[in-house]
């Protein structure tokens, strides 16, 4: 395994795409900063990662507080440059719009929205200092287009689009890869089989091609070729999505 002088943070370490992004950074010689709220939670993670040969930092993390993602950040970068930030928080709930509380509709925003945009502006301070790095803000069919029941979480992912291109636009003269890709589908966990099993039944369920969810080490591998990209040729958004995934 190659080792470099350099850390990936992953603000929203979570047990599928996070963790999928994880590994494969760590694979690829870089210390990975873990965030997630719960620490104990990773630790699953961090074992894997350092059976394999890798780094893996993991750190208990509320991004919605702007303290705790500044100290997140700047612990990361103390240890070696920062070079990449994938901000990955998820929030995505369903709630008809008479059953949308303010509470709901306030807290979502806030792990959605005003998340993403303390940890993109705090990655960018310290990225501008090296004169270089990526901030990956991960998005979702939400991000582009409102569905029944996703009030909160549409105008969350629709807000978080806004503010990834409008760092793109400002941080790229800069050298610094701002892009924004957009989970069209439905990833292969447990929680999504179990409510395909619920609304089409079981059959269906045992019918569906082994590749009709996304893998989350595939979403890793396209994170990573965005890291990779010449700034020549620079992808903002990217979407992805299974062969059979209707759009």
């Amino acid at each position: 395994m190659p080792k470099r002088n350099a850390t990936c943070a992953i603000i929203g370490a979570g047990d599928f795409i996070g963790s999928a992004i994880a590994r494969k950074f760590a694979s690829e010689g870089y210390t990975v900063f873990a965030g997630r709220r719960t620490a104990e939670k990773l630790e699953p993670l961090k074992r894997e990662i350092e059976a394999a040969g890798g780094a893996c930092e993991a750190r208990g993390l509320d991004a919605r507080k702007e303290d705790e993602v500044t100290a997140f950040l700047n612990a990361a970068d103390l240890h070696a440059p920062l070079e990449v930030v994938i901000i990955n928080p998820g929030a995505n709930v369903n709630f008809p719009i008479l059953e949308t509380t303010e509470r709901v509709f306030f807290k979502v925003w806030e792990m959605a929205c005003k998340a993403g945009f303390l940890s993109g502006r705090e990655a960018a301070r310290i990225m501008l200092k090296h004169g270089r790095g990526s901030i990956f803000f991960t998005g979702a069919t939400a991000s582009l287009r409102g569905g029944s029941g996703y009030a909160a979480f549409s105008s969350a992912k629709a807000g978080l689009r806004m503010v990834a291109q409008a760092m793109a636009r400002e941080l790229g003269p800069r050298n610094i890869h701002v892009a924004h890709p957009v989970i069209d589908a439905g990833v292969d966990t447990n929680f999504v089989r179990e409510r395909i099993k619920a609304a089409r039944g079981e059959a269906a369920l045992a019918a569906m091609p082994e590749d009709a969810l996304m893998n989350p080490a595939s979403i890793a591998n396209a994170y990573w070729t965005l890291h990779q990209q010449t700034r020549d040729a620079w992808t903002f958004e990217l979407d992805l999505r299974p062969y059979g995934e209707p759009w």
